[in-house]
């Protein structure tokens, strides 16, 4: 009877663990999550919904912000340009708020749900700010009609409206990526495969999104209805926060793993502690974590790696009798975790220049469209609609990708699981950046051969037609599938377990810099090119300018910027996980 009673125990053990997910995660009460019932592309597309909806109200607002702040506010084309690049940088940066929230404390559903909430009430605030406030006398802000001054509280009121986006945004867009991928146990084979088509599928989300805000929201703020366009994206966001919650039973989730911060500097406190001792050769006496010690419940395991020797000196046993203290000892898969995050960085500091370049699309490409033939007979073609032919590569490039690029390579390998490396398409990302910013500096030329040079008001002020913009859009639409799905992807494969959310965040940030470098660039530029009473490279009037040198700057900068990236992804080495995970190799 009692091994009757044992092989019916054993029995149902195996039954519930072939019911519950391989990788950990929970559903929303804390229980192990039920394969059948939780997770999967149920869970999945409610995800992407939210997503396209979410991204939808932002750039509602962010793509004509910078003809907004021209027409309303007054600024002119520079400034316009820099405020718009460090707002769209501040958002980026925002996102290590929220992935430090999450991996910490609050885990990633309770982190997209607030700063969701924190989204809708900023636009809502900019929402009414603009229709009681800023657009006086009624009717301006068109290509026409111009606004009155305001005043500094309502200026005020309009930057606090915009940075709370900024936040709400910022501190749900890296944490909904990796919500999304954790629906997908990585434990199981077909599972697996979901969660790296999940990332492309996130990626054309966002696109698809920003598609309706940029034609139809963008040509009615074009056209001056801002309050419309502002109501309209408030609209979309409170339906994405209505339909995120709607799913919160399907939901799998990881718990948080605690501070990644104090682990951080308890390796790099102990291993100075330790900077005298000698370390023998190979992986003698390096500690391991029981049970008990454990700095990271629920994450998979670290092996030691070479590199970073320094950093082995935190995980030596150099008595044998010892008690355990985390800030003079540490266990060596906690040591791992740095030199994974140290590893990262070199990859990530590649990335920034390739975000100056995206970036453009919402600044200097929208003022140069402007600039240029906008109408088809009575019809006028918002500048900033011209992105929609970016968001329809994108759509078209995932699905060449997957379908007709990935498979090609994989035969040509003659290993169908081996296709290519999340570093390679990176670096083809780069090779495709260059040639948009030379085709953009080519129109630019072009636009300026037949444009007049003395107008007041230059929209439409050169005859070369605005879809001569086709081709770089088209061409940084395409970079974008390589290197942005890439690097979401990569970072988050490369990223401990404990840190998921932040690898979404560097792909975030690298956005957030690059916006930063793009103002400090122009700023630079303008500087140096307006000496001795010149207009200067990007002038109000940008047919008296040379913006067509600047994206060739931009050209020439990324290729010093491939080079370096060559030398880093060669030198990179993938993290090692114990027990039953296979190591995977990157490279170019």
């Amino acid at each position: 009877m009692a091994s009757l009673q044992v092989s019916k125990e054993k029995l149902k053990g195996e039954v519930e663990q072939e019911c519950c997910t391989g990788d950990g995660t929970v559903d929303h009460h804390g229980r192990p999550a039920i394969r059948e019932q939780t997770g999967k592309w149920v869970a999945g597309i409610v995800i992407l919904l939210n997503q396209g909806l979410a991204t939808l109200a932002f750039f509602g607002v962010g793509v004509n912000l910078v003809l907004f702040l021209t027409r309303v506010l007054q600024q002119d084309n520079a400034d316009a340009a820099n405020s718009v690049s460090k707002w769209t940088g501040t958002v980026y940066i925002f996102s290590l708020v929220g992935a430090f929230l999450s991996d910490s404390y609050w885990g990633r559903y309770k982190t997209c749900a607030i700063f969701q909430v924190i989204f809708v009430i900023g636009l809502v605030l900019l929402s009414v700010s603009t229709q009681l406030f800023l657009l006086k006398p009624r009717g301006c802000g068109d290509e026409t009609t111009q606004c009155r001054t305001q005043s500094s509280w309502e200026i005020s009121l309009f930057y606090v409206s915009i940075y709370m986006i900024a936040l709400g945004n910022g501190g749900y867009q890296p944490n909904i990526a990796t919500f999304g991928a954790d629906q997908f146990d990585e434990e199981d084979t077909h599972e697996g495969h979901s969660k790296v088509a999940f990332f492309s599928y996130f990626y054309l989300a966002m696109n698809l999104g920003s598609l309706f805000s940029n034609t139809i929201l963008g040509y009615f703020e074009d056209e001056g209805i801002w309050v419309l366009g502002f109501w309209a994206s408030t609209g979309s966001a409170f339906a994405a926060l209505i339909l995120f919650l709607g799913g919160t039973k399907r939901y799998r989730h990881f718990k948080p793993m605690g501070n990644p911060l104090s682990r951080f500097f308890q390796v790099i406190v102990a291993a100075t502690k330790n900077w005298r001792v000698k370390m023998p050769a190979g992986e003698v006496n390096l500690y391991e974590e029981d049970g008990n010690e454990k700095p990271n419940v629920g994450a998979r395991k670290m092996l030691h790696t070479d590199g970073f020797k320094f950093l082995d000196r935190a995980a030596f046993i150099n008595s044998p009798v010892f008690e355990y203290n985390p800030w003079r000892l540490c266990p060596i898969s906690q040591v791992e975790e740095v030199k994974c995050i140290l590893r990262l960085l070199p990859i990530w500091l590649c990335t920034i220049i390739y975000s100056v370049v995206f970036t453009q699309m919402a600044s200097l490409f929208v003022e140069q469209g402007d600039a240029m033939k906008t109408t088809i007979s009575n019809f006028r073609i918002p500048p900033a609609s011209m992105s929609s032919f970016d968001i329809l590569s994108v759509a078209v490039f995932i699905f060449l990708y997957r379908r007709v690029i990935n498979p090609l390579v994989s035969r040509i390998r003659k290993n169908k699981g081996k296709a290519l490396s999340e570093l390679q398409r990176m670096g083809i990302g780069l090779v495709i950046a260059i040639m948009a910013m030379l085709v953009a500096g080519i129109v630019e030329c072009y636009r300026l051969k037949y444009a007049q040079k003395d107008c007041r008001h230059c929209q439409g002020s050169s005859s070369l037609s605005i879809f001569w913009q086709v081709p770089q859009y088209a061409l940084i639409g395409a970079s974008e599938v390589f290197m942005y799905v890439g690097q979401l992807e990569f970072f988050n494969a490369q990223a401990p377990d404990g840190l998921k959310s932040f690898g979404s965040a560097l792909c975030m940030t690298s956005i957030s810099l690059g916006n930063y470098v793009s103002s400090l660039l122009v700023s630079i530029v303008m500087k140096f090119s307006t000496v001795d009473n010149m207009p200067g490279w990007i002038p109000g009037n940008l047919n008296r300018g040379h913006l067509d040198r600047f994206y060739f700057l931009l050209a020439g900068l990324t290729t010093i910027n491939l080079v370096l990236y060559i030398a880093c992804a060669k030198w990179y080495k993938s993290m090692k996980l114990g027990k039953d995970n296979e190591q995977v190799e990157y490279g170019v």
